[in-house]
């Protein structure tokens, strides 16, 4: 009997995929990040996050300052929006890797278990704080 099932996506490619999607909703003028955070077992989301102000601000950025225009990061809003205990093992789904503070933020999240990224960032030193902990890092490559 032959299998004509259509390929069922990993669920490593529907968390990226959901992190690229709820990056259409950051404000942020100069790139657009998405985070989902999930359980280990893949069967929860815990949380997501985008860039852009704070709830009640405008929706736009404070400043025209590359690297300085006054939103917050997509991690960051995820790690806020994260409500469930330290002590639950987690993954991060992350469009971009994390800039530094952003992979500090994670690690005091608690119990992250593995940080996947998309595409690099300017500045590799969240890879090696997030390994200094023993968080696994990997970039997502799209099959």
């Amino acid at each position: 009997m032959e299998n004509n099932s259509p390929k069922r996506p990993s669920f490593e490619e529907v968390y990226m995929n959901f992190a690229q999607l709820i990056s259409g909703r950051a404000t942020c003028k100069r790139l657009q990040v998405g985070t989902v955070i999930t359980t280990t077992d893949f069967r929860k989301v815990l949380a997501v996050g985008y860039n852009g102000n704070a709830s009640g601000l405008p929706n736009t950025c404070d400043r025209d300052e590359q690297g300085n225009c006054g939103c917050l990061h997509s991690e960051e809003n995820a790690a806020i929006n994260c409500d469930a205990p330290r002590q639950t093992e987690k993954y991060v789904f992350v469009t971009h890797m994390p800039c530094p503070a952003c992979a500090k933020r994670l690690i005091n999240l608690g119990h992250v278990k593995r940080v996947i990224y998309q595409n690099s960032y300017r500045s590799q030193e969240a890879l090696d704080l997030l390994q200094a902990v023993g968080i696994e890092v990997q970039q997502y490559q799209k099959k």
